[in-house]
């Protein structure tokens, strides 16, 4: 409930900016969405708003584009938040017309990459689903065998967290912290028993994700939630790029501490690839626009070392986590 409230008050506020600022009000009605394909071709983010608020990004070669910003003034009939994207609300096309006229026009409309403040690049999923043991080489680490069908687990709405965000470890009652770089997918269509054949049409995107986790609480019971569950724990972004830009099943994907690589492998590693991964799951809940699939981490996580080696993240830590074309996520300890 808190949540959803959370979400209510950000769009109730972006809507009395637009209305203020006299931008046009979306007229696709919810039976008009269905019908209307997912957005193509984009790169976006969510950018945090002075009132607190979110509101949606487009990458382009000036910079972000400010779409609260743009649409307030031209008035396309565009979506300004990634929950308007994802459920087909206004009119995505209208995202490209607002950066060629706010290109022509003015400098602030833009925000440059280093200056922006991210927020999670999905907002408010109804369902974080994660994946256990999804690397080859990973389940080797760990002394498990690989798994012959996914090992599912949840976080979450709370434990949603940004680029350049912040995790208080300090504050955590647990001591054995760890990373785990992970390709996150981004579900675009409602999808229940949905073959493998025709999964790839359900997903809107990918992402970059970071599966942070307290590996003592982890391993308290036979339930992976409590040391998944950490609030800031399920780090998505900077950039949520639409899935025909990108190969989920072929990325490089690494993980940095303090500057020191500790991962690097390749989706391709994955013991279930990404549209196996929307079938299988669909199989038993119902995926709906905005939902998160974490896909996994590979080798290198500290949980993977020998007990005289392992050395735990702890305040101050810097970790950066990076996969080919989704670009580098930055998190700080404190």
């Amino acid at each position: 409930m808190d949540q959803d409230r959370r979400e209510f008050l950000k769009t109730t506020s972006l809507a009395g900016a637009a209305a203020m600022t006299g931008a046009a009000t979306l007229t696709v009605t919810p039976a008009q969405a269905q019908t209307q394909a997912m957005a193509r071709g984009l790169t976006l983010a969510t950018l945090r708003r002075a009132d607190g608020g979110y509101g949606l990004g487009l990458r382009t070669d000036r910079g972000i584009l400010d779409v609260i910003a743009a649409e307030a003034d031209f008035r396309e009939n565009a979506p300004t938040s990634i929950t308007q994207v994802l459920n087909r609300e206004g009119d995505a096309s209208g995202l490209r017309r607002l950066a060629t006229k706010a290109n022509a026009q003015a400098a602030r409309y833009f925000v440059a990459e280093d200056k922006a403040q991210f927020g999670p690049c999905v907002t408010n999923p109804e369902k974080i689903v994660c994946v256990g043991l999804n690397y080859r080489k990973h389940a080797a680490e760990t002394g498990n065998p690989v798994p012959k069908q996914p090992i599912l687990f949840n976080k979450f709405n709370s434990a949603l967290n940004h680029h350049g965000g912040s995790i208080a470890v300090s504050k955590e009652k647990a001591t054995n912290f760890d990373y785990e770089a992970e390709l996150v997918i981004v579900i675009g269509r409602t999808a229940r028993n949905v073959s493998e054949a025709d999964a790839a049409q359900y997903i809107f995107g990918f992402c970059t994700g970071n599966d942070f986790t307290a590996r003592d609480l982890q391993s308290r019971s036979s339930q992976w939630m409590l040391g998944k569950s950490l609030d800031g724990s399920g780090v998505i972004g900077p950039w949520l790029i639409t899935s025909d830009l990108v190969d989920g099943d072929n990325l490089g994907i690494s993980l940095t501490v303090n500057g020191q690589k500790r991962q690097s492998s390749n989706t391709s590693d994955m013991v279930f690839n990404t549209k196996q991964l929307v079938s299988y799951i669909s199989d038993y809940m119902t995926l709906k626009p905005g939902d998160l699939i974490f896909t996994g981490t590979p080798e290198g996580v500290i949980s993977g070392y020998p007990k005289d080696k392992q050395v735990w993240l702890k305040s101050g830590d810097k970790l950066v986590t990076t996969i080919d074309k989704l670009g580098d996520q930055h998190l700080t300890l404190t």
